[in-house]
């Protein structure tokens, strides 16, 4: 029964200042760190096999510093824009509550939380989803499908699209959807058909 274990980055500079980050490629805070390492502890029981990431900083560092913490060394890793968090397009690099206040509560609320409409010069929640999944199904299924243990760290938008493929979310459900940082969301799957026997989120 191989282990899926989604995991998103601990909390970045811009995070910590409530700035859409979307592509722009920011490190971690110290706290971001100290999450990152908690996450390796939490993930000492589970045998990982391989990881991949999105190529952003934040993604990357938050999976060297809990595989490091965990002790597992030399596993194969990949990177790919694939994973990559939502791109926000006009709005990145920008305050949320300046953005709110210029362009009024309900036009953030659209801009954040819709499924299918997308910021300015941005990706929507459905184009994020439409690159992850052929990336998770081509690239990172036949890895479970060969009993390995796949770790993915990656993005707050580009996890939700996945875990709405893994949990047959509505695409409502999917919008009320928040995954905080650095907390290990472990899936148990069925050997042969990858069906999800268990779901657990790793708090402690």
């Amino acid at each position: 029964m191989p282990y899926l274990i989604l995991l998103r980055h601990g909390q970045s500079q811009w995070n910590l200042e409530n700035k859409f980050t979307g592509w722009v490629d920011i490190d971690l805070t110290a706290k971001g760190e100290i999450e990152a390492t908690h996450a390796g502890d939490i993930l000492q029981k589970y045998p990982i096999d391989i990881v991949f990431t999105s190529v952003l900083m934040r993604a990357i560092r938050t999976a060297e510093i809990a595989l490091k913490q965990a002790g597992i060394q030399s596993i194969p890793t990949y990177r790919s824009d694939k994973l990559n968090e939502r791109h926000y397009g006009d709005l990145q690099g920008l305050n949320k509550d300046d953005i709110g206040k210029e362009y009024g509560s309900d036009q953030l609320k659209v801009w954040r939380r819709s499924y299918d409409i997308a910021p300015p010069n941005g990706e929507s929640l459905k184009m994020t989803q439409e690159r992850v999944l052929p990336y998770f199904h081509e690239t990172i299924i036949p890895e479970l499908q060969k009993g390995k243990n796949v770790l993915i760290t990656a993005h707050g938008n580009s996890l939700r699209a996945l875990i709405a493929e893994l949990d047959k979310m509505s695409k409502e459900d999917i919008l009320e959807l928040n995954i905080p940082t650095a907390i290990p969301i472990v899936y148990t799957l069925e050997h042969e058909t990858l069906k999800v026997l268990h779901k657990e989120q790793l708090n402690d």
